[in-house]
């Protein structure tokens, strides 16, 4: 965003070079799909439909973000299109039933002994840890598509809640016990396999 507003307040204008996007791009957008996808050969496929989409739309790049923001756009919109094709709504369950093994059936409060422990990261770098991240992806591999790809783009994309509720047709009420399903089970597992 910064360097877009630099290059308006300077009359720059971005070109695009086809020519460079493998060598340049491939392997940045191949690792943004993976990491939102888990499907490394799904991820490849995406690449490609992402450079010819982009040749195909060459004319109506502005030249106002650069190749890389304006790749990416395109990929995220090809990955918001499996997210929707993955997602199939859910049903508006109440937490107590949905998950009897966490909560008491009685008040919907937790179960003194499910109750969630305090979950802090003391180094900074523990974040970007292997280990940490292989074991969250397994965790993420436990949860309905629908729950990852509601996740994936609120945490990773930072997209706003009206955005990915438009995007995987479900209500904002919906969204909401999406999330916090997933914030619940990713929690869970993160403290038996993680902490």
């Amino acid at each position: 965003m910064h360097s877009m507003k630099n290059n308006v307040a300077n009359n720059e204008i971005n070109v695009i070079n086809p020519h460079q996007w493998v060598s340049n791009y491939a392997d940045y957008l191949y690792g943004y799909a993976v990491s939102r996808i888990n499907d490394p050969e799904q991820s490849k496929d995406l690449v490609q439909e992402t450079f010819l989409a982009a040749l195909q739309n060459e004319k109506k790049f502005k030249g106002l973000s650069s190749e890389k923001t304006w790749l990416t756009s395109i990929l995220k919109n090809k990955i918001f299109d499996i997210y929707k094709a993955r997602s199939s709504g859910l049903k508006n369950v109440a937490l107590c039933e949905a998950y009897p093994q966490f909560f008491n059936q009685a008040d919907g409060h937790w179960k003194v002994e499910c109750k969630p422990k305090e979950f802090s990261v003391q180094d900074k770098d523990a974040i970007q840890s292997k280990e940490l991240k292989h074991v969250l992806e397994q965790c993420l591999k436990k949860l309905p598509v629908s729950w990852v790809a509601a996740f994936k783009m609120k945490f990773l994309d930072e997209e706003n809640a009206n955005d990915i509720c438009n995007e995987l047709k479900v209500t904002p009420s919906n969204y909401w016990m999406i999330i916090h399903r997933a914030k619940v089970n990713l929690r869970d597992c993160l403290q038996k396999h993680w902490l």
